[in-house]
């Protein structure tokens, strides 16, 4: 079974090619995370947003990572985040090309 976690903020960038330099390391971070699976980058530049879809093999590991992040987000001086926890549909997800 899996989690996933779906996190968007207010974000000034960098985008693109320059997101990616500047946050290289935090992704590879990330797979550090107890229960992690997967996770897919999402950036919005035209409305000035970003975040991700973050997989995980419990809720409790989602939650878990959730309060660090919130937590690492005011550290970059984000102050506000949307964020929401839902089980994942996988044999749905599947039919749909996306494999866990």
């Amino acid at each position: 079974m899996s989690f996933v976690l779906q996190i968007d903020f207010k974000f000034p960038g960098p985008y693109g090619d320059e997101m990616t330099k500047g946050f290289t390391e935090l992704a590879e971070s990330i797979n550090e995370v107890p229960g992690f699976q997967k996770k897919v980058w999402t950036e919005n530049e035209k409305i000035g947003e970003a975040g991700g879809l973050y997989f995980f093999d419990t809720e409790e590991n989602a939650a878990s990572y959730l309060d660090f992040h919130l937590k690492r987000l005011s550290g970059f001086g984000i102050q506000q985040a949307n964020a929401k926890i839902f089980k994942v549909n996988a044999a749905l997800s599947a039919i749909n090309h996306f494999n866990f």
